[in-house]
């Protein structure tokens, strides 16, 4: 075939894929999500269980104030933390920052050879734009290692990238069908034919800016070699095309502009983002790459490198996705990505007292309060919403014999003061980056908070009965395709 019409790389050895699905839990299974539950955490949630309900029954106004104070004390530990985080919303953020000349005076002969991989299922209407974003690259084309992983049995895309005609440097990689179905598994299929010195990772509908390769290489080569992973910013072509699009651009807006940077800037471990995270392949190999059970594999491949002792940090960056235009996509999304934040709650706590001397104390509270604790609070909040709305139409005395003053006004301070918090955030984001087209989102946020929760309560359930079953976000559904950001 010509070289703008390349052949699939066909690697079907079943120790590839063999690998590529049970390498890390062969390899480190106490770090594996392929048991949702160990034995002793299965115990103690059976125990704690029955612990409840027998105290439900026996002593139920007695349970229900050790219930109650316990919330207490999760919301307070939280608005503790959201306190911290606002005050980042008035600081300037912390980023690696390289200038365009700094990018630009690397001699194309000192590049090194940069991996690219797109795990593309499903995708045949955005793959074209994809190849055409990847080409606006400011990175010469022989240094660059393009890996499209499709599944083998995806028709459509394999033909949409055949239309597309991508250049010699671009190779289709197809990944033979088999459980789970996950991206981390493709990736990790693709990184046995890596041969980069540094990879990256790009969603299907991802405009990355033009040189971020470049600025991630002058990072890496400026750091004193404890920086491992890079994660560039994220944000939406789309913010504007409905309600919906406007609420996940402010949220990406918030996360990524002010309190990603400062969770970098801590010694706690830094929850990486799908796409756009540069990381060596040394050390992407030696913590044992994705995760192919963890449908939020993102998250937890940054919490591995921090407990293994590795330095991550936001690089000024920033690459433009399509926010979902669908409420049901919305919805199996979010799904997915609370589901996945359990997934690595449960896998990281399996042996506390060891996380918690590789973390370190701020580490271990701040692991447990932004992945465990944020997972929590969005599957309690809507029964906290309901209870509050009891309390103050009809006050009945069981709700005021739970509540005595001392768990009372603690739990209100944290409610009223973390909603004013969360609300006001919001405002300070927009007013900080001149975004003044999300103003109507901002102003409904407590909405999109609703429709976060109604997320949350599905992962649970998904965790239950399909825990390793990875839900696909349709592309393609924005109306108008706006160009990268220069």
């Amino acid at each position: 075939m010509s070289p703008s019409n390349p052949a699939p790389v066909a690697v079907r050895e079943e120790d590839a894929l063999y690998q590529s699905i049970h390498g890390l839990r062969l390899r480190r299974p106490d770090l594996s999500a392929s048991r949702v539950l160990t034995n002793p955490q299965r115990a103690a949630t059976l125990i704690l269980a029955a612990v409840l309900v027998a105290g439900l029954v026996l002593a139920p106004l007695v349970a229900g104030l050790i219930l109650a104070a316990s919330v207490t004390v999760l919301y307070a530990a939280m608005l503790l933390r959201n306190v911290a985080m606002f005050r980042h919303l008035t600081r300037p953020a912390v980023t690696v920052q390289i200038s365009d000349s700094e990018a630009r005076a690397i001699p194309d002969s000192a590049l090194p050879t940069y991996t690219l991989m797109v795990a593309a299922y499903h995708e045949p209407e955005v793959i074209a734009a994809t190849l055409a974003a990847l080409d606006r690259l400011d990175y010469p084309r022989d240094r660059l290692d393009v890996k499209l992983l499709l599944e083998a049995d995806d028709q459509a895309t394999r033909e949409a990238v055949r239309a597309a005609r991508p250049g010699s440097h671009v190779e289709v990689v197809l990944v033979p069908p088999a459980e789970p179905r996950t991206k981390p598994k493709a990736l990790n299929f693709g990184l046995r034919l890596a041969r980069g010195e540094y990879v990256t990772i790009y969603d299907a509908e991802d405009r990355p800016e033009p040189l971020q390769l470049r600025r991630a290489v002058a990072a890496f080569a400026a750091d004193d070699g404890r920086l491992a992973c890079l994660q560039a910013r994220l944000s939406y072509h789309n913010p504007t095309q409905n309600l919906l699009t406007s609420w996940f651009a402010l949220e990406y807006l918030t996360w990524f502009t002010f309190t990603l940077p400062a969770v970098a800037g801590g010694r706690t471990p830094v929850p990486l983002g799908g796409t756009s995270m540069h990381i060596r392949r040394d050390v992407l190999e030696e913590v044992g790459a994705w995760d192919p059970f963890n449908v939020t594999e993102d998250c937890d491949l940054g919490v591995r490198l921090y407990r293994m002792g590795h330095r991550t940090a936001v690089l000024d960056s920033v690459t433009d996705e399509e926010a979902n235009s669908d409420a049901i996509n919305w919805l199996k999304q979010r799904s997915r990505w609370v589901k996945g934040y359990a997934q690595t709650w449960l896998v990281h706590m399996r042996n506390p007292l060891r996380l918690w001397r590789e973390l370190g104390t701020r580490g271990f509270v701040g692991f447990n309060l932004s992945v465990g604790g944020a997972t929590l609070t969005s599957v309690l909040n809507p029964a906290l919403w309901i209870l509050t709305a009891v309390w103050f139409l009809a006050k009945p005395t069981a709700v005021q014999s739970v509540f005595p003053d001392w768990v009372y006004y603690p739990s209100m301070l944290s409610m009223i003061v973390g909603n004013v918090l969360a609300y006001y955030s919001g405002f300070i984001t927009l007013d900080r980056t001149g975004r003044s087209e999300l103003l109507k989102a901002a102003l409904l946020m407590p909405v999109y908070w609703g429709l976060m929760s109604f997320g949350a309560l599905r992962a649970v359930l998904q965790l239950l009965i399909s825990p390793f079953v990875w839900e696909k976000t349709v592309h393609g559904l924005d109306q108008v395709v706006a160009e990268p950001r220069a």
